[in-house]
């Protein structure tokens, strides 16, 4: 059979095929067997399970501070949504308040002038959280509204001096976007930074140009495969504050259904490739994280035409 050989396309920031190949082979046995002792990669099969865990996880660590006397300092995704309105339910059948809560949201789209979306605009992020979670709580559990803080254009250059003044940040949650993003973090954003991945792990909240892959990935799962819905930029929190947290919990259910998943390269060529500027979430590899994977995202990466 006559080899075929080409170059990555020009828009991808990543560009060292021999890691990517490496990283590709990495089978669904092997995983979870990450040379990290802090890098705690699991694999979930079930999708009820998958978003009940993580609506736990955050439900379970708002108990635990309440019951410790501390205040909890949060920075949480807008997406994936499912396990906000189980955490909200478990929180009213427990009775667990949440008025020592305080939450950090990750991004909010903006427009082409850097002008964040209004609560009012249907993709907003701020929109779905509140939907989706805090006005779900019972009004005398949940969090203060001067508690909940979202990025936007008004405060993006001081929310890293907001969140510091809350107290050091407790858990971190996330995800992991296609072309290896954290937050808005893009994988371009990178190049700014050489190989200085210290100096990289400083950086803080700012509005960035959102990435093509990102456009592509959002209009997949938000709007309808319509990417002339998704805006150009977005307010996002910097690696500074995602490898400040004491803990990082990131949950990745990039399955759609009937073997097909956007997320089963990246997540491997995050955990698994060189950490380094260009692939954002590399970085969790250099600090206490927990990686869950929705099964469909672990199993092995192959071409199948469909």
């Amino acid at each position: 059979m006559r080899e075929f050989t080409f170059d990555l396309a020009k828009f991808i920031p990543y560009r060292d095929k021999k890691v990517c190949e490496k990283v590709r082979a990495i089978k669904r046995q092997d995983i979870c067997k990450h040379p990290e002792v802090q890098f705690k990669i699991r694999v979930i099969e079930d999708t009820d399970e998958f978003y009940f865990e993580f609506a736990l996880d955050i439900v379970t660590r708002i108990r635990q501070s309440l019951e410790e006397g501390k205040k909890l300092v949060l920075i949480l995704p807008a997406g994936p949504i499912p396990q906000y309105r189980i955490a909200s339910h478990l929180i009213n059948e427990l009775g667990v308040s949440c008025r020592h809560v305080h939450t950090f949201n990750m991004d909010e789209y903006a427009n082409e002038e850097g002008e964040t979306a209004p609560e009012s605009w249907p993709g907003s992020f701020k929109k779905s959280m509140q939907e989706n979670f805090f006005s779900l709580i019972d009004k005398d559990l949940r969090p203060a509204p001067e508690q909940v803080h979202f990025p936007s254009h008004k405060n993006i250059n001081h929310y890293a001096k907001m969140i510091e003044d809350a107290g050091e940040i407790d858990v971190c949650y996330g995800g992991i976007g296609w072309c290896g993003h954290i937050a808005f973090w893009e994988a371009h954003l990178g190049a700014e930074f050489g190989e200085d991945i210290e100096t990289y792990k400083k950086a803080n909240p700012r509005i960035v140009e959102l990435h093509p892959m990102t456009i592509m990935q959002n209009a997949l799962h938000s709007f309808s495969g319509d990417w002339s819905s998704v805006p150009p930029k977005a307010a996002t929190i910097g690696p500074c504050q995602i490898v400040g947290a004491r803990m990082r919990s990131f949950w990745l259910d990039g399955y759609l259904g009937g073997g097909v998943s956007w997320q089963r390269f990246i997540v491997r060529l995050v955990a698994y490739g060189p950490v380094n500027t260009l692939v954002p979430g590399s970085i969790l590899q250099t600090v206490p994280t927990t990686y869950t994977l929705l099964g469909g995202v672990a199993d092995n990466c192959e071409v199948s035409i469909r």
